[in-house]
């Protein structure tokens, strides 16, 4: 994974590096738009509806479509168009030339992104779908790929997009000094050029260069739109200011405010970042705040029917907790390593492990040196389960730290890919914030319950190549101190060394 150091610093090099950056498609989305495109029956706004199905093909095609097109021609501004001046011909080879990956292979930030484009096109199409009918095609379209200028970036190097949670979300730093930081130009600037570069289409770059050259018109109606109590004093203030008004009623605005209710939502519905495109949004449709939010949280609820990904966060999540529950948790602090008795007391557990022949008499004397190996390596609750011969069940050896149920514990590794795949070969997964999310629902529901982490570890075990041991383990939810983690590596050969002596002892 690049480092910040690695990453381009000037806004010359990001558009040079992101400019033309190939994005992924998941394989059966891939094959199920193949198969559109070769479907002669279709109609264009069928084939331009499955486009749109996934942004990052959509984005292949409308920015095809005004780079190749006469520079005096105006940009297309909808999917539909940019389809009819390509052909299917030319769609197809760009499909062709998107890579086609599995889901797994596809970084989870760039899919969150992705997400957040397809909520701010659902709200788009709920708040302002009626009134802007003529011009639905743009309004859907423009919705959807406002925020495309970012996709490559975090397709590139997601690990941006936890630091930009973290830092602008949670701490409420301010978000140029952290993009200065991070990328050495702010992401409005990087934005604005990709979107000229690309010729997206006039309602996204007038979005953009708002945001860079024009705040302080944005400030003035956002000033307004704090008397959402009193519509009858906006209107007289908006009398009052004819430019502010003539340029609030501008349909473009739709697509800036869609995406900054989507944006906003995705770390809580009641921060005041997310009160102020409430709020903006009510000044632009002149209706109360509480029945503005009722219609943004349920065309929430909407997008998230639509969009179902067990792997990725969706706002509407947050509308049944308590409405001052945040779902970003500040960064806790790595555990501390094991103390120096402690060490010195998993030596001795090791140097036990490794002995051959084995000094153990039984499987559960041998498991239990070991469940002491890992505890005095720093792990506060650990986990040892047996997996029988036909790997159809996992039962509890050796448990520490955790409630009396877990000595019973039972798995069935048919109901969990993770548990199948940990049984097939020895290996290890470790789980993260980062990560969490794509595994959480692959594991057992009463393991989960055991282990309330987002991180822990988990790693199978092998004696003469077949799988017979799982080893899960944390330190108590905190992240994982580099010290342990080596002590834990080294744990588990010397347990697979120990599994080996014990198997060839004299009986």
């Amino acid at each position: 994974m690049p480092t910040s150091k690695s990453l381009p610093r000037t806004l010359d090099t990001w558009v040079q590096h992101l400019g033309k950056l190939p994005l992924p498609i998941e394989q059966q989305q891939h094959l199920r738009l193949r198969r559109i495109l070769g479907d002669s029956r279709r109609t264009w706004r069928e084939i331009a509806e499955a486009i749109e199905s996934s942004p990052s093909f959509a984005l292949q095609v409308l920015r095809e479509a005004n780079q190749s097109s006469n520079s005096l021609s105006d940009p297309a501004e909808s999917i539909e168009t940019a389809l009819s001046r390509l052909g299917l011909s030319r769609c197809e080879a760009l499909l062709s030339q998107a890579p086609a990956l599995p889901e797994s292979d596809i970084p989870l930030a760039f899919k969150q992104i992705l997400l957040i484009s397809q909520h701010a096109s659902q709200q788009a199409r709920g708040l302002f779908g009626a009134r802007l009918a003529r011009l639905w095609n743009e309004l859907h379209g423009c919705s959807l790929l406002f925020l495309s200028p970012i996709w490559p970036l975090l397709c590139a190097h997601p690990q941006l997009f936890e630091a930009w949670e973290q830092r602008v979300l949670l701490k409420g730093e301010r978000p140029a000094a952290v993009e200065k930081e991070l990328l050495g130009v702010t992401l409005i600037q990087l934005c604005v050029k990709l979107a000229e570069r690309w010729r997206l289409p006039e309602w996204i770059v007038r979005g953009y260069r708002l945001l860079e050259r024009d705040r302080r018109q944005l400030v003035r109606a956002l000033h307004i739109a704090r008397d959402n109590e009193h519509p009858l004093h906006q209107q007289q203030m908006l009398d009052a200011d004819i430019p502010l008004r003539h340029w609030l009623t501008h349909p473009s605005n739709c697509v800036l405010l869609a995406n900054g209710l989507a944006v906003s939502a995705h770390h809580a519905w009641d921060t005041a970042h997310s009160l102020r495109w409430q709020r903006l949004t009510g000044l632009y449709l002149q209706i109360p705040l509480n029945e503005l939010q009722q219609e943004v949280h349920q065309h929430a609820v909407s997008s998230a029917r639509l969009i179902h990904d067990p792997a990725l966060w969706h706002p509407a999540q947050a509308l049944i907790w308590p409405w001052d529950a945040h779902r970003l948790k500040p960064a806790v602090s790595a555990a501390a390593p094991p103390k120096r008795d402690d060490l010195a007391a998993w030596r001795q557990h090791c140097a036990r492990l490794l002995a051959d022949p084995s000094t153990f008499a039984n499987v559960p004397q041998l498991t239990a040196c070991a469940r002491d190996a890992l505890q005095a390596c720093g792990l506060k609750r650990v986990l040892l389960l047996l997996a029988d011969r036909q790997h159809t069940r996992l039962q509890t050896q050796q448990q520490a730290g955790l409630n009396a149920s877990a000595a019973t514990l039972s798995l069935d590794p048919a109901q969990s890919q993770v548990l199948k795949r940990l049984l097939s070969a020895p290996g290890q997964l470790r789980l993260t914030p980062s990560n969490v999310a794509q595994f959480s629902a692959l594991l057992p529901g009463n393991l989960k319950a055991m282990f309330p982490s987002e991180h822990l570890l988990l790693r199978s075990v092998a004696n003469n190549g077949r799988v017979v041991m799982l080893v899960v383990a944390d330190q108590g939810g905190q992240p994982l101190n580099d010290v342990c983690l080596q002590a834990f590596g080294k744990t588990m050969q010397c347990i697979e060394r120990a599994l080996g002596s014990f198997s060839r002892r004299e009986r």
